[in-house]
This record gives C-alpha cells, sequence and structure tokens, in this order.
C-alpha cells in the first residue's frame, strides 16, 4: 500500500475552508491539496455561534484570536440562554466551564439540592461565573494566573460571521498550497472493480482525480449520497423541527455575550450579537406551523432594524448511514444535520476533521480504519441528539400542539436512561468523549425542570452550617468576581474591535 498524494474536497463554505485549512497547516505540503467551490452556489452560513472546542481548532491552525475577532466581526459567547422552554415566562442559562467548585467527592450541585429543597439555595445561575457574568454582561478572558479565583476558569466560545470566518480561512489554506478551483462538478466516476470514487468531472469537461474525497457539499451530499447511495437516517420523529429562515437585523444594545434561544409556537428562535448587526433566524416544524406564520413570528421578534430577506433552508434532522464510505468522507451538512439549538454544527466539523487526521488512511484504505471512524462519528452524534432532545422533551408546556407533541413523544432509550438516573439523586456521568460535559447536562436538566427527588447520601456528611457556608461563598465570591469584570461592549471595543 503507498501514501496518499491527492486529497479532493468538494464543497467550499465552513466545512470545506475549515478542512483544507487544518490539512494544510498539519502536514505542511505532504499532500496535494485541492478544494472544488463554484461562486454560483450559495452556503448556508448559520453557524455563527460556537462552543469553546472552536478554540482548540484556531489554535491548531495558528489563529491569533483577536485578529480572528476582528476579520469575523466576532462577538464572545458565555453560554446559551434558553427562554420559555420549560414552561412560558421562564428562562435558564447553559453557560459553559464549571460550577461553583467540587467539595470532597461531589459536585457542587449535590450540595445546592440539599439546600434548595430546605429552601435556602439561591437560583443555580449564582453558582456559575460563566452564568453570572453573562447576566450582568460583563466578559473577560479566563486569566491563568488565578487558578483559585474562578476568574481563572471562564470558558469562553464566539459569534462571529460564518461567511467571513471561511473567507479567512481560505486565505490561510491557499497561503500554504491548497489549490481552490473554481467551477462546479457535473459528473462522479466511480471504479468498476470495487465502487471507489476515481474521479469528479467539472462543467467544462476537466477530469479531476484523487486518492481521498472529501464531501463538503453540503445537504446535496454530492459524492457520498449522490453518487455512493449511502443513505440515511431520518431523526425527525423524535426532532421535528425541519425548517429554518434566518435573517439579519441592526445590533441594538445590550451587546450580550451569549446567545438566546427563545421557545416558539412550533419551535424556536435564535438571536446572535455579532459587532456589526444581529443574527436572528427561526427553526420549525412545518408540520405544525406553515412558512408565513413562521416568517411572521420571526420577523415579529426582531430587536432591530431588518436588515435582508430572510433565507430560507429546508432539511432533515439525522445523519449518514456512514459518514465514510469507500475513499469519500462526508464532513458538514453533508454529514448530517443538528439544528444549531446548541450550537454544534462548526463543532461537528472540527471534530470529523479531526478524527479524518487521526485515521488518516493509506491507498489501502483499511476496513477497521473506516469502521472505527465511523462507530465514534456515530456514538457523537447520537449523544449530541439525545442532548438537543432533552430541551423539548422536558417541558411543562401544553399551549400548543407542537410542544404536546414534543412533551408526550417517546425518546431514545440513552436519553431516558440519563434522565431517569438524574432524576432519582442528580447523577450524570459523560460517556466516553461525548461532546457535552456533566456540567452541561446539569444545568439543562435543572433548566429545564428535571428536579431530582433526592440528592447523594454523601452530602450529608456535611453539616447544614457547612453546605450553608460553602455555598454561600462561592455565590459571593463570584459575585465579587463579576464586579471587576468589564462589561462585554467594552471589552470588545478594547482588544478587537472590527473596522
Amino acid at each position: 500500500m503507498q501514501q496518499l498524494k491527492r486529497i479532493l474536497i468538494v464543497g467550499g463554505g465552513s466545512a470545506g475552508w475549515m478542512t483544507a485549512a487544518l490539512l494544510a497547516k498539519l502536514f505542511e505540503g505532504l499532500y496535494e491539496v485541492t478544494l472544488i467551490e463554484s461562486e454560483q452556489i450559495g452556503t448556508i452560513g448559520v453557524g455563527e455561534a460556537t462552543i469553546p472546542a472552536i478554540k482548540k481548532y484556531n489554535e491548531l491552525i495558528g489563529l491569533d484570536e483577536n485578529d480572528f475577532m476582528r476579520r469575523t466581526q466576532g462577538s464572545f459567547k458565555l453560554g446559551i440562554q434558553f427562554v420559555d422552554w420549560w414552561r412560558r415566562g421562564h428562562s435558564y442559562i447553559h453557560g459553559f466551564g464549571v460550577i461553583g467548585q467540587d467539595l470532597g467527592w461531589l459536585r457542587c450541585h449535590q450540595y445546592w439540592l440539599k439546600a434548595q429543597a430546605a429552601g435556602k439555595a439561591s437560583d443555580f445561575s449564582a453558582y456559575s461565573i460563566n452564568t453570572a457574568a453573562a447576566l450582568a454582561n460583563k466578559f473577560m478572558r479566563a486569566d491563568p494566573k488565578l487558578a483559585e479565583s474562578p476568574i481563572g476558569h471562564i470558558a469562553h466560545a464566539f459569534h462571529f460571521d460564518a461567511g467571513l470566518y471561511a473567507q479567512y480561512l481560505r486565505g490561510l489554506a491557499e497561503a500554504r498550497g491548497v489549490r481552490r478551483r473554481e467551477g462546479k462538478v457535473a459528473g462522479v466516476a466511480l471504479r468498476s472493480e470495487d465502487g471507489f470514487v476515481e474521479s469528479v468531472t467539472m462543467d467544462d469537461g476537466e477530469v479531476i482525480a484523487a486518492d481521498l474525497f472529501i464531501d463538503c457539499s453540503g445537504f446535496r451530499g454530492l459524492i457520498i449520497e449522490e453518487a455512493l447511495k449511502t443513505g440515511y437516517e431520518d431523526w425527525t420523529h423524535w426532532l421535528p423541527c425541519d425548517r429554518a429562515m434566518a435573517v439579519p437585523c441592526a445590533r441594538t444594545e445590550p451587546f450580550t455575550p451569549y446567545t438566546r434561544a427563545t421557545a416558539r409556537t412550533a419551535g424556536w428562535q435564535w438571536r446572535i450579537p455579532l459587532q456589526h448587526r444581529t443574527g436572528n433566524g427561526h427553526v420549525y416544524a412545518s408540520s405544525f406551523i406553515d412558512d408565513a406564520e413562521a416568517e411572521a413570528q420571526l420577523l415579529a421578534n426582531l430587536d432591530g432594524a431588518q436588515l435582508a430577506e430572510p433565507n430560507r433552508l429546508r432539511f432533515t434532522t439525522g445523519k449518514r448511514n456512514r459518514t465514510w464510505n469507500r475513499n469519500c468522507v462526508a464532513i458538514g451538512l453533508a454529514a448530517g444535520f443538528m439544528e444549531p439549538l446548541e450550537s454544534t454544527s462548526l463543532y461537528l466539523i472540527q471534530s470529523a476533521i479531526v478524527r479524518m487526521v487521526r485515521l488518516l488512511p493509506d491507498t489501502g484504505f483499511d476496513p477497521a480504519t473506516i469502521a472505527e471512524f465511523n462507530r465514534q462519528t456515530d456514538f457523537e452524534y447520537e449523544r449530541v441528539r439525545d442532548f438537543i432532545i432533552l430541551h423539548y422533551k422536558a417541558t411543562e408546556r401544553d399551549d400548543t400542539p407542537f410542544w404536546r407533541h414534543c412533551r408526550d413523544m417517546e425518546i431514545p432509550a440513552t436519553l431516558q436512561r440519563k434522565i431517569d438516573l438524574f432524576a432519582a439523586n442528580g447523577r450524570v456521568f459523560r460517556e466516553d468523549e461525548e461532546l457535552f460535559t456533566e456540567e452541561s447536562w446539569i444545568q439543562v436538566f435543572l433548566g429545564q425542570g428535571v428536579i431530582p427527588r433526592g440528592y447523594d447520601p454523601l452530602v450529608d456528611i456535611r453539616s447544614e452550617v457547612q453546605v450553608d457556608q460553602f455555598l454561600d461563598n462561592i455565590e459571593k465570591v463570584i459575585a465579587k468576581c463579576v464586579a471587576v469584570m468589564p462589561g462585554h461592549a467594552e471589552f470588545v471595543a478594547k482588544t478587537c474591535p472590527a473596522s
């Protein structure tokens, strides 16, 4: 078997250029990397909100954070606020990073559960530096010199213009040797002996061959589906939203360091603050609301002046039966779609690229390597799926047919097991390397009204006075830290203002 020589990426956008930029950086010209894209084909470009894992990707390709923020009109993100999900009029924040601090063997929330049952605890948001700062519209980066302080444990992500991000990465990739080919793919040729992809034919007749093909062609799945007939696993019975529309509006104050997801009658609306505008969108289920009413709800709930006509898309939540099939790896929307409720779109791109790099084959394309890639991908998608379903299932809303359907629907056994375990004594365990941490599950469980019937018996080793003092100290220290933090708008203006 021989080493790969030629890698062809079909499709640009965030998926294509994130792939190209990382391959160019890591392999330093070892492979001939070509990316095909057409200016005539638009990109979805709704992935403007991220989670902290994106920082690892940016570090891998050598981005300077302030320069990246300036070039993409970026803002900082401490978490996601969910409005009207558990019940109308209620909101909570899923904040990134740690919650308070551990005491003995137990997480902070176990002690909070005991105090809360006795009517002594403050709102759970008071015990997270990220959540408390978000609610105060404050921001600063974690200070590694303050490891004993909550300020040393701030976790942040970003909001940015996905189109500008792709342009930025394109510049880096081309400077490191990636060749961009403008045009449309007219056909895909498969080898007769084994069904592997041999080449693609451009609309002008040029034939481009490669060893490894990376399908970043979006929902269409030009190679993974149209050519290789891989098949798709539909999860609409658990996540019924199947349409979205996005529209920008003028930036308004306050300049919040968090994404907002507001539940609507048959779906939800996002709000993403950027330096030059605010991104908005409505994700909804077409079986419960028509397009006209969905658009009316979106436009009636903009914070500022509408800046463009809505961009509409249709989707089917789920994933390809195999995201790596023969010598083709699907990345981004070609691999599957998860609605952006927990800002996982760009993460799933990043994760797939890194997984591919760690399992990069030779020209023999060993089946065990491909099977392991697909096994890890399936596990990751399924756990992200379960986390998103939790937001819909754990609700007391019964004011519309959509919410009654979500409340009463059957859910995956993997999610039901997690709910049952937490509902008993507040226990949750992160499995393997699943994306969402125990802290994330804890905050969404509590925010969605899954209040455990009891708490871990180890809590009772501490007296009530000790528990009260422990929680009170966390709350006061976090409040003091938030008080000295600069405002989000002030921090952005000082460190990374866009031109």
